[in-house]
């Protein structure tokens, strides 16, 4: 019997090794098609979200890879155009990374996205993206704030835990043993 392959899976698979390569190297652990945050290791987690050059890399490196515009060493060599593509994306997984942070840090309940694979957020962005980007993280009910944070609005919600950032940045670079 023939067995049909699917092309843009297969290509999507190989993009996906590639693009998790580096990944897989610096972490000494294994990344796939079905990675979420939520089963990447504080650590990694507490590293990535630090969002300097070196950390970005990573993140270069994956988006780039799996839209097809090299390897993360080849940033600089984009056109404007696609810079834009990946530095969307990778605002966007900025953003991701650092809720996921917060959620382990007991000040999140819950985040939009945050069950969506990085491949789906990276590969759909321009579908999901803006849906996950108009709703606000939701703030974690035993956190100190959170009777003052339930009587905002919704555009202050977001504003408030965005303002959260850098204290969570702080408090989750004790996480990382590899900073």
């Amino acid at each position: 019997m023939a067995q049909v392959i699917d092309l843009e899976e297969g290509r999507l698979l190989i993009a996906v090794k590639r693009g998790y390569r580096n990944w897989s190297t610096r972490f000494k652990k294994e990344f796939g098609i079905n990675t979420t945050l939520s089963q990447i290791s504080t650590t990694i987690l507490a590293y990535l979200a630090q969002g300097n050059d070196k950390e970005n890399f990573y993140l270069y490196d994956l988006i780039m890879n799996l839209e097809g515009l090299g390897s993360g060493f080849d940033f600089n060599g984009l056109k404007p155009k696609q810079k834009m593509t990946v530095i969307d994306r990778h605002l966007f997984l900025l953003d991701q990374i650092r809720f996921e942070c917060m959620k382990r840090l007991g000040w999140l309940e819950l985040y939009p996205g945050e069950d969506f694979t990085l491949v789906k957020l990276i590969t759909e962005f321009d579908k999901i993206g803006p849906l996950l980007q108009a709703k606000s993280p939701m703030l974690n009910r035993n956190h100190i704030a959170y009777d003052q944070y339930s009587r905002m609005h919704h555009l202050e919600k977001e504003t408030y835990v965005r303002m959260l950032i850098p204290k969570a940045l702080e408090e989750i670079k004790s996480y990382s043993t590899i900073l």
